[in-house]
């Protein structure tokens, strides 16, 4: 989940507007110009010496032209942060003449198009598929409509925790082996870091709207589903489908927030609320041992992989990895957030048939095997999570695929990507200390009444 722009509403107003126009010559003539060739659209990185998902697509390429004579694949890559990305997507699929053949959808954003019409349904593509059955029901469920019928097919998924400095944790007198067990643990060691280790940021937790989703699913969100006891959505009643207003694990959540802000335990607020401060994170700050804790994703390690520019094949050994604790480590004592993407056809797509078939030869057992692994992504396909290639392929892996047994999805119906924004927009008013933390519920209250038409229940 990467960052999006400032939340200046001019600048914002203009840069939708410069990213409409752009995205509408995105992909020239359109999908079905060519009946011979498939148009695959996805999120390139904006880390340039990042190319983990361009060598991947550009082997399945090779491939599929190998094995289907006389067919095409032409990649069609959209170089922008995660919230840019969503845009310009959206504006592709709204014409024939823009719109792929095969897309790459974020799952908490996946609903929104579906409700708008943007794509396909698979299920008859599907169910002449074997390898569907494969598939683990949640990853399934993932890119599932309100109308029952699925509308892509995931490519793994993922899970968080806390990453941190074996080094600088020694440093601070703090075990190589951290565990904590409640939200004071976490803060206690950033804390201790601050007092013994000066010039390292203690700990990092995304915020505010130009963290966009990381901001909503990496923090605030493993905060509130560590508030109860794990058996209920502290954001969505699925029986009464109302959204949640915010109640006391909501504020509790903005106040740890708030108190590493105003603590200083994070970093500079500026900082924080600079829109590629994930890369920088991933780049500079942990390799370069300037941080001590980051909450943060299982998909960390793409970026030091060989090849990736960024290097650092000593990561398994620098760092140590714990699970989030709950508030109070109250039952089941670890919490974790999980999403995903998927790949979907659009319904203006003009090569459907072509498309699905690149999904089959992207979704073989060994090449989506090859993807969890080069991606750090967690498997969504029964026999590679079983498969020992799989688990010993990478350190982290088996760490954080246990995870998934204490794992939560983000209720991602159609509402979500505004009830996220209200999230980050409460999250940044207590980050900034513009506003108290009654203040920004308050006013999260009212824009979630705004963005779900007033769909909403006080617990």
């Amino acid at each position: 989940m990467r960052p999006t722009v400032r939340s200046v509403r001019f600048t914002a107003l203009f840069s939708l507007t410069a990213l409409a126009s752009t995205a509408l010559v995105a992909c020239g003539s359109g999908s079905g110009s060519d009946p011979d060739t498939v148009k695959v659209s996805f999120k390139q990185s904006t880390d340039n010496s990042i190319k983990v998902m361009d060598t991947y697509l550009a082997g399945v390429k090779k491939q599929f032209e190998k094995a289907n004579p006389g067919k095409k694949v032409e990649l069609v890559p959209i170089k922008a942060p995660d919230s840019e990305y969503y845009t310009k997507l959206q504006q592709m699929l709204r014409s024939p003449k823009t719109a792929p053949d095969l897309v790459y959808e974020d799952t908490f954003l996946i609903n929104s198009d579906i409700t708008s019409g943007y794509l396909k349904p698979l299920d008859d593509y599907l169910a002449k598929w074997k390898d569907w059955d494969r598939f683990i029901d949640t990853a399934k469920a993932a890119a599932k409509g309100e109308d029952g019928k699925t509308y892509g097919v995931p490519d793994g998924t993922d899970t968080r925790g806390l990453w941190f400095s074996k080094d600088v944790f020694a440093k601070a007198g703090l075990p190589a082996d951290w565990q904590p067990k409640t939200w004071d643990d976490v803060l206690a060691a950033a804390r201790a870091i601050k007092e013994k280790v000066p010039g390292v940021t203690p700990l990092n937790v995304y915020t505010g709207k130009p963290a966009g989703e990381a901001a909503t699913m990496q923090g605030f969100q493993m905060l509130l589903y560590g508030t109860n006891d794990g058996t209920t959505d502290p954001l969505y009643d699925k029986s009464g489908k109302k959204w949640i207003a915010a109640g006391q694990g909501f504020k509790d959540s903005l106040a740890f927030v708030e108190t590493v802000y105003e603590e200083k335990l994070g970093p500079e607020v500026s900082d924080a609320l600079d829109p590629n401060f994930g890369t920088k994170v991933r780049g500079e700050l942990l390799p370069q041992g300037k941080l001590g804790i980051a909450l943060d994703g299982s998909w960390l390690p793409q970026d030091w992989l060989e090849g990736s520019g960024h290097e650092w094949p000593e990561w398994s050994k620098e760092l140590g990895l714990a699970a989030m604790p709950t508030q109070h480590g109250q039952a089941p004592g670890r919490v974790s957030m999980s999403g995903g993407w998927t790949w979907s056809i659009p319904d203006k797509a003009g090569n459907p048939d072509l498309a699905f078939e690149f999904i089959k030869t992207m979704q073989t057992k060994a090449n989506a095997q090859k993807w969890y692994v080069a991606n750090s992504g967690i498997a969504v396909r029964e026999d590679v999570a079983n498969d020992p290639a799989y688990v010993d392929a990478q350190p982290g892996i088996r760490f954080f695929t246990d995870l998934v047994e204490v794992t939560h999805y983000r209720p991602a119906y159609p509402a979500y990507p505004k009830v996220s924004v209200a999230i980050q927009e409460a999250m940044e008013g207590v980050t900034t200390g513009d506003k108290s933390v009654e203040e920004a519920a308050r006013d999260y209250d009212e824009a979630l009444g705004e963005a779900t038409d007033g769909q909403v229940v006080r617990k």
